[in-house]
């Protein structure tokens, strides 16, 4: 048996099917209503949420593997306190109720944003320390101390690995998560930034997770990532898949910094959240690779390069699309 967190998001969407498919059993928490996911019909889904830690007590009983792959992702300054409660607190929870149970076998889902960014480190791997002197994110902060607790769990007895994917690739609804980059360039908006970002493919997420948590391995960390790529490549091949006009005007560094000021300003006077926040005006602009090597050595996989990926994506978004307009027109 097996329990899966965050069976609506990207992760799950693509976990969930996979590990039916392999002939598992599946739990899988929900909140408000069932995900549209592949099988949904074969899962036993269980309404609630990893702040409630009565509920995953019970939910664990007869689980042998745990996928925790829930968690919120924001730049916004209004959601400080909601990521340390979901990423920190949540985690814990799900943590304690992994040493309750007993004999569990936990995958983590963390980030690159919980790896350390030395200065004048290009290149980063799993042993990057983490400087708490540093400015930070607050969702790179949430990340990192979600992490910690796993690693007491693992002080506890907890068997367990964490993963850290970088931007992960994969159709999903597209006013969410990484997926709002291909709803940019499809919508043929103008401006790029002249930073670099870190890609994978959500089916290599998934690959790796799988092999990772029904092996022998415990109680390490593995960067997930397929290669770097600057936004402006990035959009130009997203563009070329959709057939639309990829962003032409390059947003100099200067003015990314007066842009975040004005959305931050029109947020607190008109209490909407900001569509640029300082981190993500800032964190483009950090040309870090985060190696892949500890995980290729590990369990073998080869990641998709990000071009296949993308016109993978692209092409599943236009299905949904040509399937939405059908509906629609029925």
């Amino acid at each position: 048996m097996v329990f899966v967190t965050g069976g609506s998001g990207l992760i799950g969407s693509f976990l969930i099917p996979e590990l039916l498919r392999q002939g598992h059993q599946v739990k899988a928490l929900y909140r408000g209503q069932v995900p549209a996911v592949a099988g949904a019909e074969q899962v036993q889904w269980v309404e609630g949420d990893i702040l409630d830690p009565t509920l995953l007590s019970e939910a664990l009983m007869g689980v042998a593997y745990v996928f925790h792959s829930a968690g919120l992702v924001s730049y916004a300054p209004q959601d400080a306190a909601l990521l340390k409660q979901v990423n920190i607190e949540g985690t814990a929870n799900i943590v304690d109720a992994c040493l309750e149970a007993g004999s569990i076998k936990l995958c983590h889902v963390s980030s690159i944003a919980a790896v350390g960014r030395p200065k004048h480190a290009e290149v980063l791997t799993e042993s990057a320390k983490w400087d708490p002197a540093a400015e930070v994110s607050a969702y790179a902060s949430s990340k990192y101390f979600g992490e910690l607790e796993v690693w007491r769990g693992v002080a506890e007895g907890l068997d367990a690995v964490i993963v850290n994917p970088s931007i992960i690739l994969g159709p999903a609804d597209w006013s969410r998560s990484s997926t709002q980059l291909f709803r940019y360039v499809y919508s043929e908006r103008p401006f790029y930034t002249a930073g670099e970002a870190n890609f994978v493919d959500v089916r290599d997420v998934v690959e790796a997770m799988l092999r990772l948590t029904f092996s022998g391995m415990s109680g390490e960390r593995f960067i997930l990532n397929a290669e770097r790529m600057s936004y402006k490549a990035f959009f130009e091949k997203t563009a070329a898949c959709f057939g639309r006009k990829a962003p032409g005007m390059r947003v100099p560094a200067a003015l990314a910094e007066v842009v975040w000021r004005l959305e931050h300003a029109r947020a607190w006077l008109t209490g909407a959240r900001p569509l640029i926040t300082k981190d993500t005006a800032r964190v483009s602009r950090k040309p870090h690779f985060f190696s892949n090597n500890k995980i290729r050595k590990a369990i073998g996989i080869e990641f998709r390069p990000v071009s296949e990926s993308v016109a993978w994506v692209c092409r599943e978004l236009q299905g949904q699309m040509a399937v939405s307009s059908l509906q629609g027109a029925g």
